[in-house]
C-alpha cells in the first residue's frame, strides 16, 4: 500500500473511528485496529467492536492499492500531532510506514486477513429513509435520555423505531419514564426495531456542520447510517419491547400550562434541598389559590417550595424525581410546557404546548 492524504482529513476520521476501536471486547487484540485500505483515490478507515462499526471514507491519492491494520489509538494520536501537510502512507507486510515532513514513523501491525467482515446491507430488503441533520439530532437527543443502563433487560437499552398509523415514531424507556418522538412522516413499509442507543451516540457524535442528511437503513438484525463520507453500521438488539402507547394516560385530571423556565428553575432549586431523599420533589396544583407549586423536605438541610401563578382546573399533587423532571423539560422545545396530572400514583406527562410530536412520561414516587 502506498498512499497520500491530507493531515487534517486523515486525523478527523481516526477521531471517529477509533472510538469504536478503543470501546472493543478484550482477548481480540485485532478488534483494538483500524482497518486501513486504499483504494484507488480513497483511504477506507474501518474499525468494529463486533456490534458496532464505523467506515470513514477519505479522499486520497494510492499509488499502491493494499490493506493493514495498525493499534487505532496510536495511529489517532501520532496524526493529530503531525504538522498539516500531506503525510505519505506505505506498508510493507505486518508494518506501516508513516511520513511527513521530517516526521517518520514505523508502527508494527496485525495482517487485514485476520481482521472481522463486516455485515452487509441487502439495498433491496432494506427500509431506507432520509432524515435532516438537525432534526436527527434534536429528536434522538430527546429520546435517549430515557434509556436504560441495565443489561440484564437488554430491549430497553437501545431506541425502538416504530411505525404507527404510517408514521415511524422513535421511543425509549427505563422503566421509570418513557420518551416517544414523532421521527419521519409518511413511512410505508412497516418497521420494529430496537437500535442500541450506544449506536445513536456514535452517530451522533460523528456528525459536523458540514453535515445536511443522515440516510438509514434497517433489515431485519442491522440498521446502518450514513451521513456524509462516514457510515456506521450496528447490530440490532433481539429482544422486544414493551407495547409502551399503552402506558400513555387516555385522560387526566389537570392539563396545566406553565412557564418553561421558570418551572426549570424552581425545580433546580427544589432538587438542592431533594438530595437527602433520592431527588424527591413534590409538585402541587391548588385551584382555591391559582398556584402550582414545587417543594421539597429535607430533615437535615432544611425545607423550600416555589409558587408560580398558572390557571388551575383542579387541585392534584403528585410526587416526582428531580432529575427525571428536569430531563423532562429540557428535552421540550417551546417556551411553555403543559403537566398532566392525574393522580399521585399515575404517571406525569410532559409535552410542548403548540406541537404534539414529543411526549415524555415520568412515573410518581410514592409519597
Amino acid at each position: 500500500m502506498k498512499v497520500e492524504v491530507l493531515q487534517e482529513r486523515l486525523a478527523k476520521a481516526l477521531n471517529i473511528v477509533s472510538r469504536v476501536a478503543a470501546s472493543t471486547k478484550a482477548g481480540l487484540p485485532i478488534l483494538s485496529n483500524v482497518l486501513l485500505r486504499a483504494d484507488d483515490k480513497q483511504l477506507v478507515l474501518t474499525a468494529t467492536n463486533l456490534e458496532l462499526a464505523t467506515v470513514e471514507y477519505v479522499n486520497a491519492k494510492a499509488s499502491k492499492n493494499g490493506t493493514i491494520t495498525v493499534p487505532a489509538k496510536l495511529l489517532s494520536s501520532f496524526i493529530s500531532n503531525l504538522p498539516k501537510e500531506t503525510i505519505k502512507l506505505s506498508s510493507e507486510g505486518d508494518k506501516l510506514t508513516i511520513e511527513a515532513g521530517g516526521y517518520k514513523s514505523i508502527m508494527n501491525g496485525i495482517a487485514a486477513d485476520d481482521f472481522p467482515e463486516l455485515p452487509s446491507i441487502d439495498e433491496k430488503e432494506a427500509v431506507t429513509f432520509k432524515i435532516p441533520v438537525d432534526l436527527f439530532k434534536e429528536s434522538v437527543n430527546q429520546v435517549i435520555i430515557a434509556s436504560s443502563n441495565d443489561m440484564t433487560r437488554p430491549a430497553l437499552t437501545g431506541v425502538y423505531l416504530n411505525t404507527f398509523d404510517g408514521m415511524l415514531y422513535i421511543a425509549a424507556t427505563d422503566g421509570y419514564r418513557l420518551a416517544d418522538k414523532k421521527f419521519v412522516e409518511n413511512v410505508k413499509s412497516e418497521i420494529k426495531a430496537i437500535v442500541p442507543t450506544a449506536a445513536f451516540r456514535e452517530v451522533l457524535s460523528s456528525l459536523s456542520d458540514d453535515m445536511e442528511e443522515v440516510e438509514v437503513s434497517v433489515v431485519d438484525t442491522l440498521i446502518r447510517f450514513r451521513m456524509g463520507e462516514v457510515e456506521i453500521i450496528s447490530k440490532l438488539i433481539d429482544a422486544s419491547f414493551p407495547d409502551y402507547r399503552q402506558l400513555i394516560p387516555k385522560k387526566n385530571n389537570l392539563s396545566v400550562a406553565l412557564d418553561k423556565a421558570e418551572l426549570l428553575r424552581m425545580t433546580k432549586v427544589a432538587a438542592l434541598f431533594a438530595q437527602e431523599s433520592n431527588g424527591s420533589i413534590i409538585c402541587e396544583a391548588k385551584k382555591e389559590d391559582g398556584s402550582f407549586s414545587v417543594s421539597a423536605v429535607a430533615s437535615e438541610v432544611g425545607e423550600n417550595s416555589s409558587a408560580m401563578k398558572a390557571d388551575i382546573s383542579e387541585d392534584a399533587k403528585v410526587t416526582l424525581n428531580s432529575r427525571y423532571l428536569l430531563d423532562a423539560l429540557n428535552a421540550t422545545t417551546e417556551d411553555k410546557v403543559i403537566l398532566e396530572i392525574s393522580g399521585k400514583l399515575s404517571p406525569v406527562v410532559v409535552k410542548n404546548v403548540k406541537t404534539d410530536d414529543y411526549t415524555h412520561i415520568i412515573m410518581p414516587l410514592k409519597s
